[in-house]
């Protein structure tokens, strides 16, 4: 049985490889196109709004983000859900999931509003140190955010819905459009007599709720299971299954999202919204880097998951692998050279560097190095349905990172610290995703290191070596930044095809290149040929 309304017949005759590359090559053009504006429009803010502005808005956008820490774990369980039906080929089971996850999350949407309401009273009554002037405008913002938080947690079925079916192609136009927006806003603050963070807040709330009506319009017409029948649609057995393992993964989805945003409260109280500035510029070049491998994990998950389902454990265990690895390769490619050349590059980027800005890029970007080794393991654990121990392993390791960065503080350490303490815990959670992903999956700790971990160690550490020598031997500038690019992927390229893939891999790699460029010749020949 076909599972959509038109077919999708040509991705479906797609092998698992082929389906991943295509995606992959659809969410780059699309990166390709974000990250530049991207990249402007985060200029063209910090320009308009200040550095105190700009802090003020990162951080209440964090403390929003630390009280959103449910639907966090419930978008998971209803990604994994419904790809592991679609694994099974079961339409009707999807129709259920899809009904059961709309009920949640509208749920999840009331319950997190109220807390937030709530939480917002404590927060601007000492918690939060804003100056005295902004104190208005932070309030307004917040309930602006509250908005666009409401509609982005009921979007999330439709989310997990285009996901499941690797329709890469619709996320790549929405992920797009919802750049263009940011960018006519940004361009829109700077010229605009009215409050700028004022303006700047209402205006990124309404395109929440315009991509929420654009996602409803696209799954309502393209699939089959995207009919909401409470009524007809609805198992408890199914909801209670959904709820339990998003109780599991909200236990480690919490701790780490009021760690990760604790920290702009706990920089915050000790050091300002200056600091938070830097923090809000570390975050942007991590995100911006993250997704260049998170676009290729975008394409990926589905496939794990699905395999999972379809009972094929090997396919996901060498989907699960393969992605590790390619995941670091993308990642360190360009976080390499980046962390080495970060003083120029924010210096050509923002027109005044934040305080504190270069070492908090830098730490943070070495803090995801670490991660991409193993980041699809949880997907595979996730895969099984066994989150219970992963996540009360990771959830403890994680409440630690805030009291001790608390303590350090107290004892007079400098911002830094903080994300030293995240390095150590990125190492801790590594140790603990291997163990489980071996306990629970059944995958070798042997075929990890031999497969995974060693290749990503020489690659990275000698890539690193090559490239540090310009910035030994010539002073900052174009010369010196093209020079360490250069070097980096003249050396990192090849040391990846030659030491870092295995002989299948290499095949696999060179049967999708060959297969891309004769699609894309048969296209070109094609459209001449018409013309």
């Amino acid at each position: 049985m076909v599972d959509v309304k038109k077919g999708n017949i040509k991705q479906h005759l797609m092998s698992p490889a082929e389906r991943v590359a295509v995606n992959t090559g659809i969410l780059y053009a699309r990166m390709g196109i974000t990250i530049f504006i991207t990249l402007f429009v985060t200029r063209i803010i910090l320009d308009s709004l200040g550095a105190e502005d700009f802090g003020i808005f990162n951080l209440i956008a964090g403390a929003i983000a630390m009280l959103t820490f449910l639907n966090t774990a419930m978008a998971g369980a209803s990604q994994r859900f419904m790809s592991y039906a679609q694994g099974e080929g079961d339409i009707k089971k999807q129709k259920y999931i899809f009904n059961v996850s709309i009920i949640l999350h509208l749920s999840i949407a009331i319950i997190v509003i109220i807390i937030i309401e709530i939480a917002g009273y404590f927060l601007f009554k000492g918690v939060l140190s804003i100056p005295e002037g902004r104190l208005h405008a932070a309030k307004v913002i917040y309930q602006f955010m509250l908005v666009s938080t409401f509609f982005t947690i009921i979007s999330v079925p439709y989310d997990a819905i285009i996901n499941a079916h690797e329709n890469m192609l619709f996320v790549a136009i929405l992920s797009i459009t919802e750049t263009i927006f940011k960018l006519a806003i940004a361009i829109f603050i700077s010229y605009t007599s009215s409050d700028k963070l004022i303006s700047y807040g209402l205006l990124m709330a309404l395109i929440s709720i315009v991509l929420l009506f654009i996602r409803q319009i696209y799954c309502h017409r393209k699939y089959a299971e995207v009919q909401i029948h409470p009524k007809r649609y609805f198992k408890i057995p199914l909801f209670m299954e959904m709820t339990s393992y998003a109780g599991w993964a909200l236990l480690c989805t919490t701790t780490s999202i009021v760690t990760m945003q604790g920290m702009s409260i706990l920089l915050n109280t000790f050091f300002g919204v200056i600091v938070n500035a830097a923090q809000g510029i570390a975050n942007q070049i991590s995100g911006l880097l993250m997704s260049f491998s998170n676009t290729m994990l975008k394409a990926l998950n589905p496939v794990i998951v699905k395999s999972e389902g379809g009972k094929n454990r090997e396919l996901m265990l060498k989907a699960s692998l393969t992605g590790n690895k390619i995941s670091f390769y993308l990642y360190a490619f360009f976080a390499i050279p980046t962390i080495i050349e970060m003083p120029f590059l924010l210096s050509i980027w923002l027109k005044e560097t934040p305080d504190f800005a270069i070492i908090f890029c830098r730490l943070s970007l070495f803090k995801t190095l670490i991660q991409q080794p193993t980041i699809t393991f949880y997907t595979s654990i996730a895969a099984t349905g066994k989150v219970k121990p992963n996540s009360i392993v990771d959830s403890i390791l994680w409440s630690l990172l805030l009291p001790i960065s608390y303590v350090a503080f107290r004892m007079g350490s400098t911002p830094e610290v903080i994300y030293i303490n995240l390095i150590i815990l990125a190492l801790s959670l590594t140790l603990s995703k291997i163990y489980f992903v071996h306990r629970i999956v059944g995958l070798p700790i042997r075929r990890i290191f031999k497969d995974t971990l060693i290749p990503c160690f020489f690659v990275g550490v000698i890539s690193t070596s090559i490239c540090i020598i310009p910035n030994l031997l010539l002073s900052e500038g174009l010369l010196r930044f093209f020079s360490v690019a250069f070097l980096n992927s003249v050396a990192f390229l090849t040391l990846t095809f030659f030491v870092g893939l295995n002989d299948l891999e290499k095949k696999q790699f060179t049967l999708i290149v060959n297969s891309v460029f004769f699609k894309v010749k048969t296209i070109c020949r094609t459209s001449f040929v018409k013309i």
